[in-house]
């Protein structure tokens, strides 16, 4: 019970630095969109890039998220270091910390220009169509992103190795090719070096999915848990999980540019900008798609409570391993301070995963009927 105590405080104080995070994001937005800052930024930054369509855009593009990293700072602070170690799940330290941070703000200008310059060149193009177009790409981008993911992107940030345990890398690629989910390989992923959070993938897509296990999963969990863990990860390649969340991103892209489109198209002269296509309504844009996005995420959680479900039912009937689940349920909630049985408008709000104690009631109901 002191257990759940304590992650009940940890995900509470957790959830409300990342609202408090959104809100003074968006407050931020709102100013700078009300204020006229945002057509004053594009004007200094058209300024000095020489009035360059592409120039300007991605300038523009990363003066903004600059903007927003540094409002949402001290709560990415909070989060990843203060909460962390109050509550001693964080092995990182500051420096280590830090230099996370600054690669993935890299990233994030980096593919936050590139897709600034896909939408409004589209806004230029294809007025009528951008946000369907725009939608469609992205979600092309998110297919090869995902296989690129353990090879090119994950890297940058983690350390990973062959797995030195061939009796369970041979167990496990064994389960693999008996859900038929060809894999490269079984890799050891380093989080000990970050977290005492334990961990398990299967990441990329064809020729690049592979099997990805926590240091710290492999240290506390046995190997029947390990094998019931990996199999859950493997029922949503088998029921194409991947697939359908990237489809419902997408079709929430989409909802979010269109709303995009028609708050650009009522308002743009209210706000002074030149045109619809005006770099200057980004902050707009960002608005009101993060807004319906927002409003959507219970729809987008209850899917993914679905295919969790799905899963775990998957992962018990390929492996025969109820008991394995439940001792590896229970020790991942103790390990990631989970908690057990949150409220049900928590969960129907914040939660992509069905509760523990719902999960192993499952189990255990499961094991009972076979």
């Amino acid at each position: 019970m002191a257990n759940e105590d304590k992650a009940t405080r940890y995900q509470r104080l957790q959830r409300r630095a990342s609202i408090a995070a959104v809100i003074a994001a968006s407050a931020a937005l709102g100013v700078v969109l009300l204020s006229g800052g945002a057509v004053s930024l594009r004007r200094a930054v058209a300024s000095a890039v020489g009035g360059s369509f592409v120039l300007t855009t991605v300038a523009y593009a990363v003066a903004l998220g600059l903007f927003i990293e540094g409002v949402q700072l001290p709560f990415a602070y909070y989060q990843g270091i203060t909460l962390e170690r109050r509550y001693g799940l964080s092995t990182h330290t500051r420096a280590h910390w830090w230099l996370d941070r600054a690669k993935g703000m890299a990233l994030t200008l980096a593919f936050g220009a590139a897709a600034a310059l896909i939408v409004w060149s589209l806004l230029r193009w294809t007025p009528e169509y951008w946000w369907a177009i725009a939608a469609a790409t992205f979600g092309a981008i998110a297919v090869l992103l995902a296989q690129a993911a353990p090879v090119w992107l994950m890297p940058i940030f983690y350390h990973f190795t062959p797995l030195n345990r061939p009796e369970l890398a041979n167990r496990l690629v064994a389960l693999a090719r008996r859900a038929n989910a060809d894999v490269v390989g079984v890799f050891e992923w380093r989080l000990s070096d970050r977290t005492r959070k334990a961990n398990a993938a299967l990441a990329g897509l064809g020729r690049t999915r592979r099997i990805l296990l926590s240091d710290t999963l492999l240290s506390d969990h046995s190997d029947d848990e390990i094998e019931v863990i990996l199999a859950h990860e493997l029922a949503h390649h088998v029921y194409r999980d991947m697939w359908s969340a990237m489809a419902l991103d997408a079709a929430l892209i989409a909802a979010g540019f269109y709303a995009s489109d028609v708050l650009l198209d009522a308002s743009w002269r209210w706000l002074g900008l030149s045109g619809r296509a005006d770099i200057a309504g980004m902050p707009l844009v960002l608005l009101s798609a993060s807004a319906v996005s927002l409003l959507l995420v219970p729809a987008a959680h209850a899917l993914s409570r679905f295919h969790e479900r799905r899963a775990d039912r998957y992962a018990l009937e390929l492996t025969g391993g109820a008991d394995a689940f439940v001792s590896a349920m229970k020790r991942l909630a103790a390990q990631n301070l989970a908690e057990e049985q949150p409220s049900r408008l928590t969960e129907l709000l914040f939660h992509s995963h069905p509760s523990t104690s719902a999960r192993i009631a499952a189990a255990r109901s499961w094991a009972r009927r076979v």
